[in-house]
Formats: C-alpha cells, sequence, structure tokens
C-alpha cells in the first residue's frame, strides 16, 4: 500500500501548482482522501478532503475558494489545485487515505511521503 505526491515546488505569490497522489496497492474509491500540510514548527493542518461515494469535499477556512480537490478514480489519483497561493500556503503537503471523511489527520492509515510547496517571490 504505498500513496506518492507529485506537483510540488517553488511559486510565486498568486501562481497556481497543482498536486497529484497516486495510489498503489490498493483502490482510492474505497477511501476517503484528504490532503494535509505542515509548515516548520506548525501543527499539521487538515486542507481538503474529498469522499469515496458522492464526490462531497471540504475545505480549510484558509484555503476555500483557492483549492480545489478532485478525484480521478480510473487513474487510481487525487488532484489539488492550488489558485492564488500565498507565502502562508508553503509546507509540505502529504496526501492520506481514511474510511470516514475527515479533515482530522488522525482518523487517516495510510499517508504519503510529502510534497514541498514554497510559494515566495
Amino acid at each position: 500500500v504505498q500513496l506518492v505526491e507529485s506537483g510540488g515546488g517553488l511559486v510565486q505569490p498568486g501562481g497556481s501548482l497543482r498536486l497529484s497522489c497516486a495510489a498503489s496497492g490498493f483502490t482510492l474509491d474505497d477511501y476517503a482522501i484528504g490532503w494535509f500540510r505542515q509548515a516548520p514548527g506548525k501543527e499539521r493542518e487538515g486542507v481538503s478532503c474529498i469522499s469515496s461515494s458522492d464526490g462531497s469535499t471540504y475545505y480549510a477556512d484558509s484555503v476555500k475558494g483557492r483549492f480545489t480537490i478532485s478525484r480521478d478514480n480510473a487513474e487510481n489519483t487525487v488532484y489539488l489545485q492550488m489558485n492564488s497561493l500565498k507565502p502562508e500556503d508553503t509546507a509540505v503537503y502529504y496526501c492520506a487515505a481514511a474510511l470516514i471523511l475527515s479533515l482530522v489527520g488522525d482518523e487517516y492509515d495510510y499517508w504519503g511521503q510529502g510534497t514541498q510547496v514554497t510559494v515566495s517571490s
């Protein structure tokens, strides 16, 4: 069972990035998928999640209106489109899989290794 994030990088404020979370060893559509982030010296924060069944989504207030989560079950991949990026979005971003839809990291069973997102001019 493995989750692999990709798509991070350095972007200027106001720019966009799309993160991908690819699964191997299991079928993503059996799980809710969440995106989390952790900046240096800060606690891990739930950013967004998407259900396994009806496509319900939730977003942290800090990213609402700027980030969009989506899933492509045929590709066994979940995406996080991040627009209007701000310096405070700088963090390591992780995807995770859980049997319930939640923005609480402790609910998640499987985690990727993370991808760095840096927003700076």
